[in-house]
């Protein structure tokens, strides 16, 4: 697709006033919060807070053009990453710990993230990329009106540890451009034992479906960068933890074997690992390479 042809689809919502009505709609999931599949039932509208420790206001703890992300994301100028703090996983394992578990961020208003879309798109970033944003999605919704009239138009990347809802991933349908899930595990041991989530290897089949119903496989620009579709992030883990093997077959068999995977190979032990925990190490070249042979024998032909 060339990139002159290209509208953002959430355009599209704010111009037909379907975004408002979605606005509505994650109002009202946040007054018995059920925004992500731990359903705490809190209200945080009124700032109570549940397993995600977030209230009322996105809580934001960095934001910058980011040059370490997929090649067809960041290009010449860089993703507009927006780090949101605290996390609806558990992970152990997380690299921002601080961030996810320790809570490190700012609380700001709606305005506020309003205007750090806009600034990420006047240094020029190829997208805004929404790192950690399930647990504030009706927080993003509220906050783009405001983008939009200010001249926001490029793509929108909801960037995610794939443990959300389907009711949450409807609202999203006809805002989000690109979508790009972890898919950490096929087990609901290690999900249980690692990320407090044993419900997670079942979650993320099901939101990685909607996700692709919804955008289909990645498209790039004449200059190979990224404007709409599905892109996967998969971690090896040590010992298999993460059930490479079956992730892909998943992926191959059930979605597309044109599903764009970035096998990532740099996990390391940081967070909360007690020694002697099989995650307590690296993950050898050996293992990494047995991640993509499984990949590719699964027939996956657009592998990272």
């Amino acid at each position: 697709m060339r990139k002159k042809d290209f509208v953002p689809v959430y355009i599209r919502s704010y111009q037909e006033n379907t975004l408002f009505t979605k606005i509505e709609s994650g109002r009202e999931l946040l007054k018995k919060c059920s925004v992500c599949p731990r359903n705490c039932r809190v209200d945080r509208t009124k700032d109570e807070t549940g397993f995600c420790n977030s209230g009322y206001l996105p809580v934001i703890s960095s934001f910058s053009p980011h040059f370490g992300e997929e090649r067809p994301l960041v290009g010449a100028h860089g993703s507009g990453t927006i780090f949101f703090t605290n996390c609806n996983l558990g992970c152990v394992f997380c690299q921002n710990y601080a961030i996810s578990h320790r809570g490190e961020g700012e609380k700001v208003p709606f305005s506020s993230l309003s205007r750090i879309m806009l600034h990420l798109q006047k240094l020029g970033c190829h997208n805004i990329n929404f790192v950690s944003p399930t647990h504030f999605v009706p927080q993003i919704l509220i906050a783009l009106p405001d983008a939009i009239k200010g001249g926001l138009s490029i793509p929108l990347v909801y960037n995610t540890g794939g443990y959300d809802s389907p009711e949450t991933l409807r609202l999203l349908d006809g805002i989000i451009d690109i979508y790009m899930p972890d898919f950490k595990y096929t087990d609901k041991k290690p999900a249980e034992d690692y990320s407090l989530a044993e419900d997670y290897p079942e979650i993320v089949r099901t939101a990685v479906k909607i996700m692709h119903d919804q955008v289909g496989d990645l498209v790039l620009d004449e200059s190979g960068i990224a404007l709409r579709g599905l892109l996967v992030r998969h971690l090896v883990l040590p010992d298999d933890l993460a059930g490479t093997g079956e992730a892909m077959h998943f992926l191959a068999s059930e979605i597309s074997p044109n599903t764009y995977v970035n096998i990532m190979s740099q996990y390391y032990p940081s967070g909360d690992i007690p020694p002697g925990s099989p995650l307590y190490r690296r993950i050898s070249a050996g293992e990494y390479e047995e991640a993509l042979v499984k990949a590719k024998k699964a027939g996956l032909t657009r592998l990272v």
